[in-house]
């Protein structure tokens, strides 16, 4: 049981954080299908600081400088997004897709020429980023998740700024028409997405393991956020909960062999599936119910009203 809780809130702390990210492009309406690169390229600007930090340094400088350095390099990388979508009003899904085909030559690339090896292979420590709380060992971003899912909440519903960027979201005209720069709240959503994202692609890849092969990427995860997001209807808590439903089939394939379910004797290939399978399901039947953004993925024409 301690093992099913220690993946699930691993997993699903990494879904959550990438899906939140998504759901303030979208509210701005903006489809970030990138959220897959944005992942690697956080996750390899993220290990490259921690392996050039100094040992002496204080764990808690390491985490801040990695994660801050993370969320930067996301936030870069998604003003391409950004201005493919915004300034050249171009197709937001094939954008996304070409991004996440960039992020992991991008990644492999770099990881060559600072391995020792000359492999995509980087090594690391991961114990500044691992905590216990009596016997169950923790991940760092499981608190740092829980306050930026508060924030994300607060910022989306009680914020004036919340407010303007729900409304670029539902209808722009609207927004444009009551003094709104449609445009700069856009840039705002894809830039938060960014951050997020990029800090969930760090968190996916440095407290689990020591080294990372960059030629898998991150195996999806993103793509499974963008699911996560849809099954929570772009809602924070709901968002939560969504992820931590996907990451409970996401931990049978860590922890099968040492449960009951050995006595099934199936391969972990079929574990590592389930929460793409339901995903689908789930989808399936929830999509003729969808709370999507009206205006999401429509590039904002200002003379079109």
């Amino acid at each position: 049981m301690l093992l099913l809780i220690k993946y699930t809130l691993l997993y699903g702390i990494v879904l959550m954080l990438v899906a939140l990210g998504g759901m303030f492009s979208e509210h701005s309406g903006i489809i970030n299908i990138a959220l897959e690169g944005i992942m690697v390229i956080g996750g390899v600007a993220g290990v490259l600081t921690l392996t050039m930090l100094p040992a002496d340094m204080s764990p808690f400088l390491v985490v801040l400088i990695s994660v801050l350095v993370a969320a930067l390099a996301g936030m870069v990388y998604s003003l391409l997004l950004a201005f493919a979508s915004i300034n050249l009003k171009a197709d937001q899904t094939i954008g996304g897709t070409a991004l996440n085909l960039l992020a992991t030559a991008i990644a492999v690339v770099i990881a060559k020429y600072f391995s020792d090896s000359g492999s995509a292979k980087l090594n690391y420590s991961n114990k500044p980023f691992l905590f216990s709380i009596g016997g169950l060992e923790l991940s760092i971003f499981v608190p740092l998740g829980i306050v930026l899912l508060v924030i994300s909440y607060v910022v989306l519903y009680k914020t004036r700024f919340g407010l303007r960027l729900r409304a670029c979201g539902e209808h722009p005209q609207a927004a444009d028409s009551v003094g709104i720069n449609v445009y700069k709240m856009r840039y705002a959503g894809v830039l938060l997405s960014g951050a997020l994202g990029a800090i969930g692609g760090l968190a996916y890849i440095v407290p689990p393991v020591q080294t990372w092969n960059f030629e898998v990427g991150v195996a999806g995860a993103g793509f499974l956020a963008l699911a996560v997001m849809i099954f929570g209807q772009w809602k924070p808590f709901n968002i939560c909960a969504a992820a931590m439903f996907f990451a409970v089939f996401k931990s049978l394939a860590n922890i099968a062999d040492s449960t009951f379910l050995a006595q099934l004797h199936w391969s972990s290939n079929i574990y590592n599936m389930m929460p793409f399978i339901a995903s689908m399901i789930i989808l399936a039947f929830t999509s003729k119910n969808s709370m999507a953004p009206k205006a999401e993925g429509i590039p904002y024409d200002k003379g079109s009203r």
